[in-house]
């Protein structure tokens, strides 16, 4: 019989108010009576790193963990690292510092966020109150990214697929993507003040907490051009506790028997 735990996994940050907003969307998630869950970090934050997780849902006796990356792209590389680091593929594609972690459950990893449309609802929220009229307005999804050539692709697919729900969601007249790395925010920028000079450009982060690069990075890289920009970032959100429901039901098939911790069966109700 298995007996399921949660591992979420994010990347940690020294600011507590970032670390405090993923805690709390991590301890909001609706689990199944008897299913354990733990928020870890990839770093930085010590005493909640990933074999923390790995450890503590073990002791509780735990036979198969499912891990929730709470990362906004496959194209990050700590997405790589960390697979490799679980025993998820057997080498990274790219070279790590992390070493394997020390794991005796079966491991399910989840998929990122992608253009989950949960999130395309939670950007839209965010920057709705900006929009005063769609058909004379451009979206602009600006996320981190990646310079390696593969990782850079995972990332441009999956931010235009998003960019493609939010100009459905808000009726924008266009709908365009660029990354800081590389720095394309720029060139965009100048792209649609020639083509479409008239139209308002509403600038929204892919990011999910607020911090350094949606306060100082993205508008250093606007400098100079006319923007609408609140910068707020994914979280706080429901909804992200809402799409890590969505993940762990997705390796937990509908009415499967898993064991609770005072030895009886429960059916998930995920």
């Amino acid at each position: 019989m298995r007996t399921y735990g949660v591992l979420v996994i994010s990347h940690g940050s020294r600011d507590e108010g970032w670390v405090q907003l993923v805690d709390e969307a991590v301890a909001a998630v609706r689990m199944p009576q008897g299913i354990p869950i733990y928020a870890s970090y990839l770093e930085l934050v010590q005493g909640q790193l990933i074999q923390d997780g790995i450890y503590s849902l073990e002791a509780q006796g735990v036979t198969d963990i499912i891990v929730v990356p709470l990362f906004v792209s496959s194209g990050s590389t700590h997405i790589d690292e960390i697979s490799y680091a679980l025993g998820v593929v057997e080498q990274p594609l790219l070279e790590t510092d992390l070493e394997p972690f020390h794991i005796q459950a079966r491991i399910h990893f989840t998929s990122p966020i992608d253009d989950d449309p949960v999130i395309a609802e939670i950007i839209y929220d965010k920057i709705k109150e900006l929009s005063e009229s769609p058909s004379q307005e451009i979206l602009l999804l600006v996320g981190h990214g990646s310079k390696e050539k593969g990782f850079h692709l995972k990332w441009r697919h999956g931010l235009e697929l998003l960019a493609e729900r939010l100009k459905a969601l808000g009726g924008y007249d266009e709908a365009d993507v660029a990354m800081l790395l590389p720095d394309q925010v720029s060139r965009k920028m100048a792209w649609w003040a020639k083509k479409k000079p008239r139209h308002t450009v509403i600038v929204a982060p892919l990011f999910l907490s607020e911090g350094y690069f949606t306060t100082k990075v993205i508008p250093s890289r606007m400098d100079g051009f006319a923007y609408t920009y609140n910068g707020r970032a994914l979280l706080p959100s429901p909804l992200i506790s809402k799409w890590i429901e969505k993940q762990i039901a997705s390796e937990i098939s509908d009415g499967e028997q898993v064991m609770r911790h005072d030895g009886q069966k429960s059916k998930t109700d995920l």
